[in-house]
């Protein structure tokens, strides 16, 4: 009898506000892939108020790709509980809620700034949750590069 492969999911949240770089980040077919090759097999990207629109991920035509990762974003969910504890990634903003709520339901979790708030402690609280074994982090530009050094595994 073959064994059932166990689903791999990867959550994207930029909470309630508008992250754009991030969703532009996450729009990038070498990311994607990146993702294939670490076994995940669906991805969500909850987008918030922001008005980017993923063009390159969602309207892809490679039946290659297509097949191996499902791709959905939306704009808002009723409630983030499920998805959360499906997931076996969440890249999420670093709002303090979105962070926490992962990190209590155990999720390994990458932490991507939002460089461009105003009074901005994004980074401190990366920093600080980072230095502490909990999550690893990184701004928008430096997502696929921190996605391929990110190890589940070594977080506490």
């Amino acid at each position: 009898m073959k064994k059932k492969k166990k689903k791999k999911s990867v959550f994207v949240t930029v909470g309630t506000t508008s992250f754009d770089a991030l969703v532009e980040a996450m729009d990038s077919e070498e990311l994607i892939q990146t993702l294939i090759e670490r076994g995940y097999d669906s991805l969500t990207i909850q987008r918030g108020r922001g008005t980017y629109l993923p063009k390159h991920i969602v309207t892809s035509t490679s039946s290659e790709r297509s097949s191996a990762i499902k791709v959905q974003v939306v704009e808002f969910l009723p409630s983030l509980d499920a998805i959360l504890k499906e997931a076996s990634l969440v890249i999420s903003h670093a709002g303090a809620g979105s962070v926490f709520e992962s990190l209590s339901l155990g999720k390994p979790t990458l932490v991507v700034v939002n460089e461009s708030l105003m009074d901005n402690h994004q980074v401190e609280l990366a920093e600080t949750l980072a230095s502490l074994g909990h999550v690893a982090w990184t701004k928008p530009d430096g997502l696929l590069q921190a996605l391929n050094a990110f190890d589940p595994n070594s977080l506490i």
